[in-house]
């Protein structure tokens, strides 16, 4: 078999980060993730455990030191993260979004362009991007004011039926059912007589149709993304601390996710989930109106229901091994890189025996969101959500070129050096990721 040439642009030094030099401080460059949880092999389960031999978990036990996240809500000394475009680029990026949000009808396919090379922060450009990509918001400006209104209503709705204890859902039974008028004849009765308690309506009953049994079936999901929500970015005030804004935004993230997980019995709740709910959160609780920060937990709700449509079958245990699911999904990379890179693809998959599912499990199913800064994460979800191919593709080219940018360290490691870089990933220039991704879709020469 003829070994496939590799491209010149592959040995570039503008591709890839040179190999750092030998020092015991080697690692002091690279992000921690040791606060975020990890996926594990999803042939096991979708848990937060990353399942390797034991040279894998000698390999990890030195953590790297932490990043401290740049959080506009806390005390960090962070100039740059208010959000002001910083460079004459970043300027003219957001001149044309705003140009274009300002048009009656959105050019959608104007506003892809434009988002994809990263929305600059500030003047709430990307909540309201965010909205119009996710299809969340209409192309009509005119129609935005009534499909808000609209669903806002629909979410408060869900809550009012999803999370309500089963006391009240009976309280209210009783109520439509005349048991309040029937009480306020007769003061002296305070309970009900036994013959008037429903079987579905006890809280022993076992039937499938009990309020009761129903809630005690929810009770184990509901603990996990109670202990998941407390954890979510523990180093950003925003999520985390004793404040009682952080702890609203606990809670929205907390009901978000128990409705999306009632409303969808085949997924539930996967974890995981809150990190990607987090982003999209985060995102829209800090557009600058103040009414589209004060809702924004109903935004959050539909705008993460539509994303995670899009990787539905990644969150499906039972669909695991079919053509859509999380294996399937992993090969494609594995495939990409070798179409791309074969020499880099060799090397790790068959001289170190790297398996991608040791890294690009977490990658994968948390969309990058625990690989780079939270600021960095942002930018990679521009372009995400502006391909109209769907964002499991871009995700895709984006895995690859970060394997592609660090391509020399990977051809000089060993399976523990490589394995650490990649569960481990460095610091890199965001935009010139997104830049070598592009690239890769449209495989034209760099």
């Amino acid at each position: 078999m003829v070994k496939k040439r590799v491209p010149d642009w592959l040995n570039s030094p503008l591709w890839y980060s040179a190999p750092p030099p030998p020092a015991p401080d080697d690692d002091d460059h690279l992000y921690s993730t040791s606060s975020a949880p990890t996926i594990s092999s999803p042939s096991t389960s979708k848990s937060t455990t990353t399942t390797t031999n034991s040279a894998t978990a000698s390999a990890v036990t030195t953590e790297p030191p932490k990043v401290e996240i740049r959080d506009p809500y806390g005390n960090n000394d962070s100039s740059d993260y208010d959000g002001n475009p910083t460079s004459a680029e970043d300027v003219s990026l957001l001149a044309q979004l705003e140009l274009e949000l300002s048009r009656k009808v959105v050019n959608m396919g104007e506003l892809r362009r434009v988002a994809s090379q990263g929305i600059p922060g500030g003047a709430g450009i990307r909540s309201t991007v965010w909205k119009l990509l996710l299809g969340y918001l209409p192309m009509d400006r005119g129609l935005w004011s009534s499909e808000l209104a609209k669903k806002r209503s629909q979410y408060k709705h869900f809550k009012e039926e999803l999370l309500m204890n089963p006391s009240e859902i009976t309280r209210r039974l009783e109520k439509s059912s005349g048991f309040e008028n029937e009480e306020s004849k007769c003061v002296t009765r305070v309970f009900l007589s036994r013959s008037a308690i429903t079987h579905g309506e006890h809280p022993l009953s076992l039937g499938k149709t009990s309020i009761w049994n129903l809630f005690f079936q929810d009770s184990e999901f509901i603990e996990q993304i109670d202990r998941d929500v407390k954890r979510t970015h523990p180093d950003m005030q925003f999520f985390s601390g004793e404040s009682q804004f952080a702890k609203s935004n606990q809670e929205a993230l907390r009901n978000i996710l128990i409705v999306f997980a009632k409303l969808n019995p085949g997924i539930r709740y996967v974890q995981g989930m809150n990190e990607i709910l987090a982003s999209l959160f985060y995102v829209f609780r800090n557009d600058p109106n103040e009414e589209n920060a004060a809702l924004a937990e109903a935004d959050t709700f539909f705008c993460f229901v539509e994303l995670i449509s899009g990787f539905r079958d990644l969150f499906c245990q039972q669909l695991d091994n079919s053509v859509a699911g999380i294996r399937s999904t992993i090969s494609k990379l594995s495939k990409l890189l070798k179409e791309h890179d074969e020499e880099l693809w060799r090397h790790l998959e068959v001289t170190t025996k790297v398996n991608p599912q040791f890294y690009a499990f977490r990658w994968i199913t948390l969309l990058l969101t625990q690989e780079f800064d939270f600021a960095d994460s942002l930018i990679i979800w521009d372009a995400l959500l502006s391909d109209p191919e769907g964002p499991q593709e871009t995700l895709l080219r984006i895995c690859c070129a970060m394997l592609i940018l660090v391509r020399r360290r990977l051809l000089a490691g060993d399976f523990t050096a490589n394995l650490k870089l990649l569960q481990h990933y460095p610091s890199a220039n965001i935009r010139h990721l997104l830049y070598v991704g592009n690239k890769l879709r449209k495989q034209l020469p760099l």
